[in-house]
């Protein structure tokens, strides 16, 4: 008899993914799951082979991946990147261009 089980389509992806892109994929998901509420990741370029670009494309997969919001940053060739609390501050409201609607 066949056992049949429902998993996340976000399980299904990471168990059945082979090759370099589960490597970096996991890579990036273990660096996700370091940073704690109040503190903040910082990834910077290693080789030529990378870019700012691509770390921040690879983190922000792996927050979507791991179900996780975050905010990311980038300073130079530094990406840093924090879990999002939802918060957001009050601004003040803006003007309007047209001051007759």
């Amino acid at each position: 008899m066949v056992k049949f089980e429902v998993v996340s389509q976000t399980k299904a992806e990471m168990d059945s993914s082979t090759g370099k892109r589960a490597e970096i994929m996991a890579e990036y998901l273990g660096y996700l799951n370091q940073v704690k509420d109040g503190e903040a990741g910082m990834l910077t370029v290693n080789s030529v082979d990378e870019s700012p670009t691509a770390l921040r494309r690879r983190i922000g997969k792996a927050a979507e991946v791991a179900g996780k919001e975050i905010v990311i940053r980038r300073k130079d060739d530094a990406i840093y990147f924090w879990l999002d609390s939802g918060v957001r501050r009050r601004r003040r409201p803006r003007k309007d261009a047209d001051p007759s609607t």
